[in-house]
């Protein structure tokens, strides 16, 4: 079993930061130093360089996160295997998860409470960001799994299909625009709200727009908003168009507070997709929490 001061510092290994490290374990900053530094003692060297505020791995440091990295996913193997021949072992684990906006308010919390129903031992962090955000804190390893939402792909990540969901142009019901059906090109001199860039929501939009000749830069943007919940309470008030998951304003459709309004040749279907760093895709309790999310939404979809 790994030690409490191993711990930590693969904390601040993948953080490379003694603050950040001390949020995520609950420690003070000095107490996440005084683990380090028996560390240090103990393998006669130091692990890492302090840079003012920022720190980095030393050769020694290098080495030992990645021997800590393997033994870690050998400690996860052996819990796991034990868990299967005896239910009645429950070893504490934790996972840190990063997920897009729409996916961390209306998609991810019913698979949490049902994941850790099933495994109430496990310690579990959501950060909520946007897609762009997500993958650079899974890059800077400050996450070890995200889902996120219409990105373009990066080489050096891999990517789990979660679910699919679509986009839809929304307004008002005391909107005009809601008696009507509009064409693509009718965009171009309809007003509209946006989400922010990095946000997956409008990484679909631009690309479903590229596919009809429209560029973004050609719509009438009255307002750009980080969130959609921010997005959602501006449109019901006034009298422009957004476009936003299906997921996050059914219950605003379904009461009458949101009215879809049909865009024909628009093709804003986008997939939720989990991401991992490529090598760790079987790293566990990672690998069980995609299984277990894949298979919930595979059930609930049939």
């Amino acid at each position: 079993m790994l030690s409490h001061a191993h711990e930590v510092f693969l904390e601040v290994a993948r953080q490379l930061s003694f603050t950040k490290a001390g949020q995520t374990l609950f420690l003070s900053q000095s107490a996440v130093s005084k683990r380090v530094r028996a560390l240090e003692e103990h393998y006669k060297t130091g692990l890492f360089e302090r840079l003012g505020n920022a720190v980095q791995l030393t050769a020694a440091g290098e080495l030992l996160y990645r021997k800590l990295l393997l033994a870690r996913q050998l400690q996860h193997e052996l819990e796991q295997e034990f868990t299967d021949l005896s239910p009645e072992f429950q070893p504490r684990q934790q996972m840190v998860i990063g997920a897009s906006t729409t996916i961390s308010l209306y998609v991810i919390p019913p698979v949490l409470s049902a994941y850790l129903a099933r495994f109430p031992h496990t310690q579990l962090t959501l950060k909520n960001r946007n897609s762009e955000n997500i993958l650079k804190a899974l890059l800077e390893h400050e996450i070890d799994l995200g889902i996120i939402e219409g990105i373009h792909k990066v080489s050096n990540v891999t990517y789990t299909p979660l679910l699919t969901d679509e986009v839809v142009a929304v307004c008002s019901a005391r909107n005009p625009l809601h008696r009507r059906e509009l064409e693509a090109q009718d965009l171009r001199r309809t007003p509209v709200a946006l989400r922010e860039t990095g946000s997956g929501t409008l990484a679909v939009l631009e690309e479903a727009l590229l596919a009809q000749g429209i560029r973004l830069a050609e719509l009438p943007v009255k307002v750009r908003l980080g969130g959609t919940e921010a997005l959602k309470n501006f449109v019901r008030v006034d009298t422009c168009l957004a476009f936003l998951p299906r997921q996050s304003v059914m219950k605003e459709l379904a009461a009458g507070e949101l009215v879809e309004v049909p865009v024909r040749d628009l093709n804003l279907v986008r997939h939720f997709d989990f991401v991992q760093r490529k090598g760790t895709e079987n790293n566990l309790p990672y690998k069980t929490f995609v299984q277990f999310a894949r298979r919930y939404y595979g059930n609930a979809q049939r």
